[in-house]
């Protein structure tokens, strides 16, 4: 099982590697049509990161959201034609990732931010390609490994300036070997917010819906298979398990 697991992520890490060398030699249209859909966002993720940097550095970023805006145009053409439905799925992903892109480039314009050291840009999900080949993600003081975790050509959420806290909180989180606990009013995307951001680190996410049937030694099988697979766990209505299980739990 665990050569199974080593196998793929060194088969997606290598596709990540191969797109990210063919992005700069291929129209991007062409491009988000030759790879997986979790490769296509993760690679356009990474020179988005290192293009913004640029920009900033360089005081281009006036042009650059002109670039942006053409990239977004560009696939909204694209999804107007005849696709293949894999493809489609791949296309709406990239423009929700595209849009918001666009969005916090806009408000580093409005702030006139010219240092990428400054929070507002620090405080975004960024991906690097690092030292022997390793892709990180990034935000604010969190560095989190890419998982390569395979999780198929699916869509994602649309980002909000209050996901974008809920990211910054939760990653914080996880690079301090914590869990996370999103609380809110029913339907307001706490769930959601959860898996997407597992979706943008490539880490398997099983979500469970508790009950007051849960005891003790429910939860000890599901830690131990968390702790044994690296997969996250959204425990949703948390707060139904008994207060004497959950005092298990705490500690």
């Amino acid at each position: 099982m665990l050569e199974i697991e080593a196998q793929m992520i060194a088969s997606l890490k290598q596709l990540a590697l191969k797109s990210s060398a063919c992005y700069e030699t291929t129209a991007r249209t062409e491009w988000s049509k030759m790879w997986p859909g979790q490769i296509v966002l993760a690679s356009s993720q990474i020179f988005w990161t290192t293009e913004v940097e640029a920009a900033i550095r360089d005081g281009e970023l006036d042009l650059y959201i002109q670039k942006q805006q053409q990239q977004i145009e560009d696939i909204v053409l694209m999804v107007r034609l005849p696709l293949k439905e894999q493809e489609r799925i791949t296309l709406k992903a990239l423009v929700v990732i595209d849009v918001h892109a666009r969005d916090v480039v806009q408000r580093l314009i409005d702030l006139q931010i010219s240092n990428i050291a400054d929070f507002e840009w620090s405080s975004q999900l960024r991906y690097y390609w690092e030292e022997k080949d390793t892709l990180m993600v990034k935000m604010v003081t969190a560095q989190i490994p890419y998982a390569y975790e395979y999780l198929g050509n699916s869509p994602r959420l649309v980002i909000t300036q209050l996901t974008d806290r809920c990211y910054r909180t939760l990653l914080g989180a996880k690079y301090l070997h914590y869990g996370g606990a999103p609380e809110g009013p029913a339907g307001t995307g706490k769930t959601e917010s959860v898996k997407d951001l597992a979706k943008a680190i490539a880490v398997q996410c099983v979500v469970f819906n508790c009950s007051d049937g849960l005891d003790y030694l429910a939860m000890a099988k599901f830690f131990k298979g968390l702790a044994a697979t690296g997969a996250w766990c959204c425990f949703d209505e948390f707060n139904r398990i008994d207060l004497e299980v959950l005092s298990v739990i705490a500690q």
